[in-house]
């Protein structure tokens, strides 16, 4: 009798249990990456309005800054023919100590590259990735 007892008490319990650890397990599974957009539309969306589609500091927005965007276009040349683009990554996710960028709290692309939690770290690394290879294949020959 009292196994009966106990099978009627300890199987609804395991069961609750269960299906409390497969509810948990669904709740806390990261969100799904999204799609990796590629670094020439990530440059036309936030880059584009100050620096210019070329990348030459010709955007629309360029002549309301107080500090001239720099052309992106001879970033290697200036650095005796190779890309910085650890530099350039930096910038991208720091802000940098550009003065028309922003604070480093606030730059201008704000929560489209910073990460709001760990969760989405790898997501925010693959777009300044993304970015900065496009700026890469900008620089003049």
């Amino acid at each position: 009798m009292r196994s009966e007892s106990f099978r009627w008490t300890v199987v609804p319990v395991l069961a609750v249990l269960m299906w409390f650890a497969c509810s948990r397990s669904e709740q806390q599974a990261p969100p799904p990456a999204a799609p990796i957009v590629s670094g020439a539309e990530l440059f036309k969306t936030y880059c584009a309005s100050c620096h210019g589609e070329s990348g030459k500091g010709n955007g629309p927005a360029a002549s309301a800054l107080k500090v001239p965007p720099p052309d992106l276009t001879v970033l290697a040349k200036k650095n005796a023919g190779r890309y910085p683009d650890g530099q350039i990554y930096q910038i991208i996710e720091w802000g940098g100590a550009i003065a028309s960028h922003g604070s480093r709290e606030m730059p201008v692309w704000g929560a489209a590259f910073r990460p709001l939690s760990n969760e989405n770290q790898k997501q925010v690394a693959d777009r300044i990735h993304a970015l900065t290879d496009y700026i890469g294949t900008i620089q003049e020959k």
